[in-house]
């Protein structure tokens, strides 16, 4: 009875075991990621989806640069030398990413997490007020970004001292700020700064180029509705302005001329009475 009791304990722990991976198989089964960035037509562009139950739920595009302080020793022995390491992303670099309801992010890695750079998304309710009354507003923004990066990887890290893997994040970021169902497109580039916990160093990341939709995409592949950023804004004025002083310049000289021309017509038309007094009478 003892043995028999054993053996069906044991067959359940199994079957268990055996659910438990078949509904974590299940669960990757339904999540795709792809990196697109062989599409980009810019060769420093990225292009990465995520899918899940087979449709998009998150697409990022966006240009990345790192600069990266780490120490070096100095030719002395003793004093030590900060050095900068600057890299990209790299067209082969593996992703993974997470969509929610109102927290998605993205993961990207490369040369066997040597390098793992992530960025969450949040939603949040913003309310503001305006002719009395209180306007609740929804929005996504990126709200950390964080790399991790190991300075023993001496294609960039040349003779670093005390060589290990790093960690540095954003604190109480929000930045892209974009309303509730649409992506945030910018050409200008944005900068953020990290802090490290390799002495507190500041890592600096460079982001060009972007677009990005962490929520609500509604066909597949395709991004929403855009949200420029201020500064495109402000440079896609500027571009128009000129156009805009050009035309009115020109409409306003047309008028001038077409009232001058009929000025010049309407006087043209007018009888031409004599100055002497005394050719009245044979007229």
């Amino acid at each position: 009875m003892e043995y028999r009791r054993f053996s069906t304990l044991d067959s359940a722990g199994v079957f268990l075991c055996f659910m438990g991976l078949l509904s974590r198989v299940w669960v990757l089964a339904e999540q795709e990621v792809e990196n697109l960035s062989g599409l980009s037509n810019n060769p420093d562009k990225d292009i990465f989806v995520v899918r899940e139950n087979g449709t998009t739920c998150l697409m990022a595009e966006f240009a990345v640069k790192f600069v990266i302080p780490y120490d070096v020793l100095a030719l002395n022995g003793i004093d030590l030398i900060t050095e900068q390491a600057s890299l990209a992303l790299p067209r082969g670099a593996e992703i993974e990413g997470k969509c929610g309801s109102t927290e998605a992010d993205l993961q990207i890695s490369w040369i066997n997490n040597a390098y793992v750079f992530r960025i969450f998304f949040s939603k949040e309710v913003r309310s503001s007020k305006s002719d009395g009354k209180v306007k609740e507003t929804v929005v996504w923004k990126i709200s950390k970004v964080q790399l991790v990066y190991d300075t023993s990887e001496s294609t960039h890290f040349i003779n670093a001292y005390n060589p290990g893997k790093h960690t540095a994040s954003t604190h109480h970021l929000s930045a892209l700020v974009t309303p509730e169902g649409r992506s945030y497109e910018c050409t200008a580039q944005q900068t953020l700064t990290l802090i490290s916990s390799d002495h507190q160093k500041g890592v600096t990341v460079s982001l060009s180029d972007i677009q990005i939709q962490p929520f609500d995409i509604k066909s597949d592949f395709v991004f929403s509705e855009t949200y420029k950023c201020i500064t495109d804004q402000r440079e896609q004025l500027e571009e128009t302005l000129p156009l805009v002083l050009g035309l009115i310049l020109g409409l306003i000289i047309v008028i001038t001329l077409t009232v001058y021309h009929f000025h010049l017509k309407l006087t043209a038309t007018q009888p031409q009475l004599p100055r002497d007094r005394s050719l009245y009478k044979n007229m």
